[in-house]
């Protein structure tokens, strides 16, 4: 064996100790566990066996939250470009341009959340 491996060795020889050592150590001084009925029952998040939980929400509830919240936060990019298009608009006609592009995905991504009928409630 090449002298080069007897450092991993010895280390993995430590490890393969302790991990022996603190399992015995468990088994030895652990105290065993005492059984009885509530011990044994199943627990499932904090709620008993048989308790009647609040009905699940539906998938749309989620979707229409996220889809709300996203064309929120990317009409919000349109607050401090408003406040600014003039300025903006003396030096250069780029900033007019770059959100009548950014505007016309944000109206694509409209149309297509429309198209799979993302926001109709009826529809399962």
């Amino acid at each position: 064996m090449s002298a080069d491996f007897i450092p991993v060795l010895m280390h993995l020889l430590l490890v393969a100790g302790v991990a022996a050592f603190i399992l015995a150590g468990s088994v030895l001084l652990g105290r065993s566990g005492r059984k009885n009925e509530v011990k044994d029952t199943a627990y499932e998040c904090g709620m008993p066996a048989g308790v009647v939980r609040a009905p699940r929400y539906s998938v749309k509830f989620y979707l229409v939250a996220m889809l709300f919240v996203l064309f929120d936060i990317e009409v919000i990019f349109l607050y401090p470009w408003a406040v600014q298009f003039r300025e903006m608009v003396a030096e250069s006609l780029l900033p007019l341009w770059s959100m009548v592009f950014f505007v016309l995905i944000l109206g694509i991504a409209y149309l297509y959340v429309l198209k799979k009928k993302a926001l109709d409630w009826n529809e399962a």
